[in-house]
């Protein structure tokens, strides 16, 4: 009786590993370009990811994701100068990911300032070309990260601003998160309507994983604890605004708004790990 309450545990568990590795293995997938062969146990490796529940697993993901940045900046940095290891560690970071991101912020800026209405703003959004206000944010983006990233290689050194990618990665993805779950899709028929809205619980899961693996790398940056809390507290405080003015121009989110507000998240976390004055 005890050997098969034993092995149904052990199956259980089994279970709840397989799952757990495959709601990792699919945030990877959507989340980056990164090459993840199909695990044997998966039903469709290609099948659109449910986002009701898989989110729960984007803190881990996003770990994966961005550790050829990580990796850059720590080589770079040994090398080069602050501005260009920044850049070229930004610039494996916009590989890594396909621009996914990136492609988000340039298509909603272009949307929010080149159209009057909603229709119009959400047709301009679903454009593949990139006009002047995509370009624009594109350029300020990765030239702000760099330089915050910069600022970080000259206050903690590679290894801290490692840490600081790693610890970017969970909180601004998780971030990004929060339009899709707060918002209603603003067109019915786009891929964040596609995916899900994520659950309330795995939501709060990704978003308290994030903190806690936050706060552990920022604690091996020797980052001061009050700059850690408040890089975390407005890392998430800057999806609001975004939020605000996308409710108000195309009436919710789409899955571009989420790109934007990962960018957003990701940048004012870095720009204030940047104004911590160097030990």
């Amino acid at each position: 009786m005890t050997n098969g309450s034993d092995d149904g545990a052990a199956e259980t568990k089994r279970d709840i590993f397989t799952t757990l590795l495959v709601e990792t293995v699919q945030c990877i997938r959507f989340y980056s370009r990164l090459p993840v062969p199909a695990l044997p146990f998966e039903a469709d490796a290609h099948a659109m990811p449910d986002f009701t529940r898989i989110v729960r697993m984007l803190p881990l993901a996003s770990l994966f994701i961005v550790l050829p940045g990580a990796i850059a900046v720590i080589v770079a940095g040994s090398i080069w100068g602050p501005w260009l290891a920044a850049l070229l560690a930004v610039a494996v970071l916009v590989w890594s990911t396909g621009a996914f991101h990136e492609d988000g912020l340039a298509d909603t800026a272009d949307g929010f300032g080149g159209g009057a209405t909603p229709a119009r703003r959400l047709e301009i959004m679903t454009d593949s070309r990139v006009g002047t206000f995509g370009a624009a944010a594109l350029v300020l983006s990765i030239v702000i990260r760099a330089g915050a990233l910069a600022e970080i290689l000259d206050g903690f050194g590679p290894g801290g601003a490692a840490l600081a990618i790693l610890a970017a990665a969970p909180l601004s993805r998780s971030a990004g998160l929060i339009p899709l779950w707060r918002l209603p899709n603003a067109k019915p028929d786009g891929k964040s309507a596609a995916v899900g809205r994520p659950g309330g619980r795995a939501l709060t899961v990704a978003i308290s994983l994030s903190i806690v693996v936050a706060v552990l790398l920022m604690r091996g940056a020797d980052v001061p604890p009050g700059q850690g809390l408040l890089a975390v507290v407005l890392c998430y405080a800057a999806v609001w605004p975004l939020m605000r003015l996308s409710k108000n121009l195309i009436g919710g989110q789409t899955g571009d708004v989420a790109g934007a507000a990962q960018q957003v998240s990701e940048t004012a976390f870095l720009l204030v790990l940047a104004a911590i004055p160097p030990a």
